[in-house]
């Protein structure tokens, strides 16, 4: 059975020829709306969360998206989704991943609850996207030929589920097998993008009674509508009237156990940013990263005939001759 195609597009309700800019404002706006700790129906908000984010990690990355756009001739072929000539990824198989033993042969895991869809995985997941089963040690032909071989998948964490720590359920089914196995994986707190979490003895079943290889799980944090991560920090945009960042005052930032009090001076300057210590990721040696909060100077668009007066007067005073 081939996959099923997913409409990135569709799902950030813009057009092709969205620009970046316009491609971030639709997932904030949208992220916004459906995140779980916000929307009231929790388990709708939690699935629209995750195709939201799942959309602009492909959308928001400039090279993802070239390749995306490339199957445009091919999104209704008969049958379902097949990839164009030349394509770069894995192939479709009804949702499993494939990966090479070394002789041709392999093994088919399909995994339930990582937070991507079966598309993803197959093009801009594990083998399509960063890294995969034939990279790294991973998926091939161990040298003792008694162990199995390694298998890595991708899941998707939550800011809220690397502050916190958490457990999630996934399943694991066998190609070979009918038999769907479920675990409750623990995300520990302070996860870090890439970060690998270990599933002993779950990978590729052992040749003559030799042991299994093991299952790694990569963890890849779900994008935020207010933040982005540098390391154990965070980022959070503020757009600033020219007034307050001229004159100052106090601002009121999101974190994510709440909110948090900020003054910023006068003559804040665009792309200035503000550190808020220890409210940020836990790090490794069990102490917080920080938000930093980046200044964003928004002009205004129009103008009414008594704000050009004032603006104009403003001008004059510091020298500046309107056009």
């Amino acid at each position: 059975m081939a996959v099923q195609f997913r409409d990135y597009y569709e799902t950030l309700g813009v057009p092709k020829t969205a620009s970046d800019d316009e491609i971030k404002k639709a997932f904030r706006k949208l992220a916004r709306k459906y995140h779980p700790d916000v929307n009231k129906d929790k388990a709708t908000a939690e699935e629209k969360f995750k195709q939201l984010n799942e959309a602009y990690e492909v959308l928001g990355d400039p090279e993802k998206r070239k390749k995306y756009d490339e199957l445009g001739a091919n999104w209704d072929q008969p049958g379902g989704f097949q990839p164009p000539p030349g394509w770069g990824g894995q192939q479709p198989s009804g949702g499993f991943r494939r990966y090479s033993a070394g002789d041709g042969g392999g093994v088919e895991f399909e995994f339930g609850g990582t937070g991507f869809s079966d598309f993803f995985e197959q093009f801009f997941g594990g083998g399509g996207g960063r890294g995969g089963f034939g990279g790294s040690g991973f998926g091939q032909r161990p040298r003792s030929a008694e162990r199995g071989s390694d298998v890595e998948a991708d899941i998707m964490v939550t800011l809220e589920e690397a502050f916190h720590g958490s457990k999630r359920p996934i399943s694991l089914r066998r190609g070979n097998s009918d038999k769907v196995e479920s675990y409750q994986v623990k995300i520990p707190k302070g996860v870090h993008e890439g970060q690998r979490i270990r599933l002993a003895g779950q990978g590729e079943a052992g040749a003559g009674g030799g042991k299994s290889g093991d299952l790694f799980l990569r963890v890849r944090l779900a994008r935020h509508p207010d933040f982005t991560v540098e390391g154990n920090d965070l980022i959070h945009e503020v757009k600033l009237p020219p007034a307050q960042a001229a004159l100052g005052g106090e601002l009121r930032v999101p974190t994510l156990e709440g909110h948090a009090k900020l003054k910023i001076p006068a003559g804040t300057q665009g792309g200035q940013r503000f550190r808020l210590r220890g409210h940020g990721l836990p790090t490794a040696g069990g102490g917080r990263g920080d938000l930093l909060v980046e200044a964003q100077i928004q002009i205004p668009k129009k103008l009414s005939e008594r704000e050009r007066e004032i603006w104009t007067q403003l001008a004059e005073l510091h020298g500046t001759t309107p056009v």
